[in-house]
């Protein structure tokens, strides 16, 4: 009996957009990884370093409706995309912890495969501590490493 498990290195670019009234902000970054699939998930895990050079862990849980952002490190959160609901979770900072109620309005998930990128964008809504809400845009494109 096999699990029909398979692991792949991968290339990750994540894209970050947040519009802020008509104010857009953008972020950029690309990092190397590794992306396990299994029969109705996927997972992708990798590390960037922030900005006083700690290493911040990585691990996004691909599901049909639904992915969930684990972040551990120096900075840690656990934010939750539903589709069509509003998700609560803490972002815990060395600056101090920020409160974030999310509300996806957009999944699309294209897996990896032999012949083309996977992709994952989630549109969602974000209060950062109860302010007025932000739209945010996440794009992920995900390539096989000796394709990136």
């Amino acid at each position: 009996m096999s699990n029909n498990k398979q692991q792949t290195a991968v290339w990750i670019e994540l894209h970050t957009t947040i519009n802020d009234n008509g104010q857009k902000e953008f972020h950029e970054s690309k990092q190397a990884g590794t992306l396990y699939q299994k029969e109705n998930i996927d997972v992708l895990t990798f590390e960037e370093v922030v900005e006083d050079a700690s290493v911040v862990k990585n691990m996004i849980t691909i599901q049909r409706e639904k992915v969930n952002l684990k972040r551990s490190g120096n900075v840690t959160m656990n934010q939750q995309f539903h589709m069509n609901q509003t998700t609560e979770n803490v972002l815990k900072h060395p600056y101090g912890n920020i409160h974030m109620e999310t509300y996806t309005t957009a999944i699309v998930y294209e897996p990896l495969s032999s012949t083309k990128n996977g992709n994952l964008q989630i549109v969602y809504d974000l209060k950062l501590n109860g302010q007025d809400a932000r739209q945010q845009t996440l794009d992920l494109v995900i390539k096989e490493e000796d394709m990136a």
